[in-house]
C-alpha cells in the first residue's frame, strides 16, 4: 500500500519515504486466537506500516505510518468513499448558504468516545478552534483551515463553519476530531505529547490500545461503530523494512496481502498458485528536491544548504541531465509513467502534463550549455566551479538508507550529473533523520515522495509560503522552501472555485510555477503493485480491474474494516490458524500498519 493508500479523508495527504520502495511494504497477516469461538471473533490481522511511526498525536503527525492510524481511530466529518467522493462520517448532512460563506453540518447523534463520554459537535469546535489559533496544532493541518473565519456548536448536533472567502473543497478539509475532555488538559505541552496514553480515547472503526516502539501497533475492533464493526477483533500494524521478506512471508502463506512490492517482486508473483496481483494508477509521485535557500516567513536563513543551488539555472541544468524515462524502465521495469506535473496521473481531473518547448526531457549537451553560459566551467577534473566564490559544484543528496529504489536512483543521479560537471555524495540517513534534516534546512538535494487524495489542496498547500517555520523553528510544514507569491494568489484563487473546470485550470497554473522553478522535480509516478492471497482473505480489495488491468484506488479505513478470514479447509472456524494470539502476531514476518513517503513517506503529509 506504500503510495496508493490515501488517508481515510478524501484530502489524502502523505508523504511516503521513497514512494513506492520499500520502507515498509504494506502486508497484512491473518492470525486466529486460541479459544476462538465464532468465525470472525478472536481473529488478528496483521498489516506493515510504509513509514516509521514517531507520535499519534494527529496535530502533528503526518508520515503514513502515522496518519493511517490516527484515521482509523479519531473521526472526521467527512470520508472519502470507494470512488473518493465526500461522503458523511461524523455528519449526517450539510446545507451551504447563498453565498458560500457558511456551512452547517448535521452531526450524528448517540455515537460516543470509547470511554463512554458523548461525542457532540461540541468536540468538532474544539478541535477546530484549537487548530485555529495554536501553532503547534496547526503543524500538520493548519493549512486547511487558514481560510476559515470562525467555527461554533450551537448544539451538541449542529456544527458551523463560517469562512473568509467562499471555499470549493470544504467538504475535502476535515481534520481529525479528539475528545475535548482529554485534550484539553494536554494543550500546554501539545507539541512533546505523542499520545500514547493506552488505551488511547478515541472514536473510528478501531481503538489503539498499545504500541511497542519500533515495532508494531495494536488496535481492538470498536464493536459500537455505526458503519459497523471490522471483521477481525485485532489489528497489528508492524514497521517492516525488507520486502523481499515480505514477498516470501506471502508466498510461504504467513501473510494474506501485501503492497507496495517492486515491480520485479510483482511480475514473479503474476502467477503463484493462491495470490492476485492487482495495481493502481499513481496516486503519488517519486522525485528529488533541491534547496532552493531555506528560511523562515519572515525570510531568517537557515540551515546548512549549498548557496549554489540557489541559482535556478544550475537546478534547472539539473533538470535536463536526467533521464526519467530510463528510470521507469529500470526501477521501475515499466510499471510506471514519467514524472513532470506536481499532481500524479491517477487524478486525471488534476493532473498536468508539460508539452513543446514547455518539456523539459533528457539532454545533457543542453544541460552543459546552460552551466557554461552561466559561468560554471569545468576544472581539470571536470566539476564545474562556481565563478563566485571558486568553490566546486559538490552536492550532498540524501537519500533514505532502507529504501532499495533511493539506492538505485542515487547511482544513477551520479552518472548523469558527473557528465555536466556536478558531483554528488550520497548520504543515506534513515526515515527520521532525512525529514529532521529536511526541516532545519541541513540539506542541498533529497529524495522524496508524495502522494495526494482526490482533493490536490493539502499537497498544493506545503509549497505556499504560510508553511515555511516560524523564527524558532516551529510550525513549518513546508516540502522544499518553495515561496512564490504569486502562486500563493492561484493557491487562494482555486479554492473559492466550484466550477471544476476553472478550478482544474488554476491548479495547472500552480503546476506550471512549480514546474518552472525545479525546486521538486518529479522523476516518475509508480503504479501501485500489490498481491492478496486470495486463499487466506476476502473483501480486502474493493472495485473491479478495467480494460488495461487497474483497479479502482483503495482506501485503507475500508480494506481494514471489510478484510475478513477465509475459513480452512477442514475447519468450522473461517480464521486463518498460523499463530496464538497477539505475541506469536508480534514475531511474524509481517510487522506493521499503514500510510505518504517520506515524510510520509508519500503523502499525507497530505
Amino acid at each position: 500500500m506504500i503510495g496508493i493508500m490515501k488517508r481515510p479523508l478524501p484530502l489524502g495527504r502523505r508523504r511516503i519515504a521513497a514512494f513506492l520502495a520499500v520502507i515498509g511494504i504494506a502486508a497484512l497477516s491473518l492470525v486466529a486466537q486460541a479459544g476462538s469461538a465464532q468465525a470472525a471473533s478472536g481473529t488478528t490481522l496483521t498489516v506493515a506500516s510504509d513509514t516509521e511511526i514517531s507520535t499519534f498525536n494527529p496535530f502533528l503527525a503526518y508520515f503514513d505510518g502515522e496518519l493511517n492510524i490516527i484515521n482509523s481511530i479519531y473521526p472526521a466529518l467527512t470520508i472519502g468513499d470507494a470512488k473518493n467522493n465526500p461522503v458523511g462520517y461524523l455528519a449526517k448532512k450539510w446545507t451551504t448558504s447563498g453565498d458560500k460563506l457558511t456551512w452547517t453540518f448535521t452531526i450524528r447523534s448517540g455515537l460516543k468516545w470509547s470511554d463512554g463520554k458523548p461525542l457532540t459537535a461540541a468536540d468538532i469546535a474544539w478541535t477546530y478552534n484549537l487548530v485555529m489559533t495554536n501553532d503547534t496544532a496547526a503543524t500538520a493541518n493548519g493549512s486547511l483551515v487558514d481560510n476559515f473565519a470562525k467555527v461554533s456548536a450551537p448544539n451538541a448536533t449542529t456544527f458551523v463553519v463560517t469562512t473568509k472567502t467562499p471555499q470549493a473543497n470544504m467538504l475535502y478539509t476535515s481534520i481529525p476530531v479528539v475528545p475535548e475532555h482529554i485534550w484539553k488538559s494536554k494543550v500546554s505541552d501539545l507539541k512533546n505529547f505523542k499520545n500514547m496514553d493506552f488505551p488511547v480515547v478515541g472514536y473510528g472503526p478501531w481503538q489503539l490500545v498499545g504500541y511497542k516502539t519500533d515495532q508494531y501497533a495494536t488496535l481492538h475492533a470498536n464493536k459500537n461503530f455505526f458503519m459497523g464493526a471490522p471483521k477481525y477483533d485485532t489489528l497489528v500494524t508492524q514497521y517492516f523494512k525488507n520486502s523481499d521478506a515480505a514477498v516470501a512471508a506471502l508466498k510461504s502463506g504467513q501473510l494474506g496481502q501485501a503492497g507496495g512490492i517492486t515491480a520485479t517482486q510483482f511480475k514473479a508473483l503474476k502467477n503463484a498458485p493462491g495470490i492476485q496481483t492487482y495495481q493502481q494508477a499513481p496516486t503519488g509521485w517519486t522525485g528529488i528536491e533541491i534547496n532552493p535557500g531555506a528560511h523562515t516567513k519572515k525570510g531568517k536563513t537557515i540551515g546548512t544548504g549549498n548557496p549554489i543551488l540557489h541559482d535556478k539555472k544550475v537546478r534547472n541544468a539539473i533538470a535536463w541531465a536526467i533521464d526519467r524515462k530510463t528510470l521507469v524502465t529500470k526501477v521501475l521495469d515499466g510499471l510506471g509513467q514519467t514524472g513532470a506535473g506536481y499532481i500524479p496521473s491517477g487524478y486525471p481531473q488534476w493532473a498536468w502534463q508539460p508539452t513543446g518547448t514547455e518539456l523539459v526531457g533528457y539532454d545533457p549537451a543542453k544541460a552543459n550549455k546552460i552551466l557554461e553560459d552561466a559561468g560554471y566551467k569545468k576544472g581539470s577534473d571536470g566539476i564545474r566551479v562556481d565563478p563566485k566564490t571558486g568553490k566546486k559544484l559538490k552536492f550532498r543528496l540524501g537519500t533514505h538508507s532502507d529504501t532499495t529504489t533511493d539506492s538505485q536512483i542515487a547511482t544513477y543521479l551520479e552518472g548523469w550529473l558527473k557528465a555536466v560537471g556536478i558531483q554528488l555524495t550520497v548520504q543515506p540517513m534513515s526515515f527520521t533523520q532525512l525529514n529532521q534534516d529536511l526541516a532545519k534546512g541541513d540539506w542541498d538535494i533529497l529524495m522524496d515522495a508524495w502522494s495526494t487524495g482526490a482533493d490536490p489542496t493539502y499537497l498544493l498547500s506545503i509549497q505556499t509560503c504560510g508553511v515555511l517555520p516560524n523564527e524558532d523553528g516551529s510550525g513549518g510544514n513546508t516540502d522544499a522552501f518553495y515561496c512564490d507569491p504569486n502562486y500563493d494568489k492561484l493557491y487562494k484563487t482555486q479554492i473559492q472555485q466550484f466550477d471544476k473546470s476553472q478550478r482544474a485550470d488554476t491548479i495547472r497554473q500552480m503546476q506550471t510555477k512549480l514546474y518552472d522553478a525545479d525546486v521538486d522535480i518529479m522523476l516518475y509516478y509508480s503504479d501501485g503493485l500489490s498481491a492478496v492471497r486470495t486463499d487466506k482473505t476476502a473483501n480486502y480489495m474493493f472495485g473491479k480491474a478495467n480494460a488495461q488491468g487497474i483497479y479502482p484506488l483503495q482506501n485503507l479505513f475500508y480494506n481494514w474494516r471489510t478484510a475478513s478470514p477465509v475459513a480452512s479447509k477442514g475447519s468450522s472456524n473461517t480464521g486463518v490458524y498460523l499463530g496464538v494470539g497477539i505475541p506469536i502476531a508480534a514475531i511474524l514476518v509481517a510487522v506493521g500498519v499503514v500510510a505518504v513517503r517520506r515524510r510520509a513517506t508519500a503523502a499525507d503529509r497530505e
